[in-house]
């Protein structure tokens, strides 16, 4: 099963509706609003634009700088993942959605550990290409890691409504994801809550740990107090400084 392509489809208009919001905000509703204007921006240095670009410009600058060259950084999938959510790209489906995903979400963390003061802080897998097939393993390991974290907290507010995990399945089957990355979802989906395995998988790697807290905030509104009390015990669990808690809300656009 290709988990990378199950991620993307997830990211997909009408699958997930408040990552889409979440991700627009970040990726373009104050930016160029195309992943053309997108890519160009990332790679413009910081300067006075919104969006991805003037939020991260800069730390991707020295995001590449520390990993010997821009080459190396793993950003052309964040304009797919851009089209999908801009309508700005020819095609919206495959693994490249799901690595612009990885890659913005090791970003905004890269991102927040260097604004809070932690200048030790690694550029993670995902904003890094692999180097090696040891590396891209791990790098589909986070990629399971952060479908897990959306799922879970999507059951903040108690049990997954089975007619929201028909919508879902249904969604999927109409772009043509295979039987068995929809029949694991689906099992995914009916488990029960299960935020410690998160935690331990977090436990000493800030810069995933980071990851997995902003996946959670793409899942769900937080606009209820068990929601509120979920994204607060999560980020506490895998040792999140309260300043990156608050960087990587901000990125992408709540305001507690």
């Amino acid at each position: 099963m290709n988990i990378m392509e199950l991620l993307g489809a997830m990211m997909q208009p009408g699958v997930n509706s408040a990552a889409g919001q979440r991700l627009q905000h970040t990726l373009g509703s104050r930016g160029s609003g195309s992943s053309e204007g997108l890519l160009s921006s990332l790679f413009g240095g910081g300067g006075s634009g919104g969006g991805i670009g003037g939020m991260l410009g800069d730390i991707l600058q020295e995001a590449g700088q520390a990993v010997g060259g821009k080459k190396n950084l793993a950003v052309g999938g964040i304009g797919a993942l851009a089209g999908a959510l801009l309508g700005g790209g020819k095609s919206s489906m495959g693994g490249a959605v799901g690595g612009g995903l990885m890659a913005l979400l090791g970003a905004l963390a890269f991102s927040a550990l260097k604004k809070a003061g932690q200048p030790q802080a690694e550029v993670p897998l995902g904003l890094r290409a692999p180097a090696e097939p040891q590396e891209e393993k791990r790098l589909e390991e986070n990629a399971g890691l952060v479908l897990q974290a959306m799922i879970n907290a999507a059951k903040a507010d108690g049990e997954i409504d089975q007619g929201e995990v028909q919508r879902i399945v249904g969604k999927l089957s109409e772009m043509g994801i295979a039987e068995e990355a929809k029949a694991f979802l689906n099992v995914e989906m009916h488990k029960p809550m299960d935020t410690e395995t998160l935690i331990r998988a977090g436990a000493g790697r800030p810069e995933l740990a980071a990851q997995l807290y902003i996946a959670s905030l793409l899942a769900i509104k937080v606009d209820t107090p068990a929601e509120e009390a979920y994204v607060r015990n999560l980020g506490e669990g895998l040792g999140l400084q309260p300043e990156v808690m608050k960087h990587l809300e901000a990125a992408v656009g709540l305001n507690r």
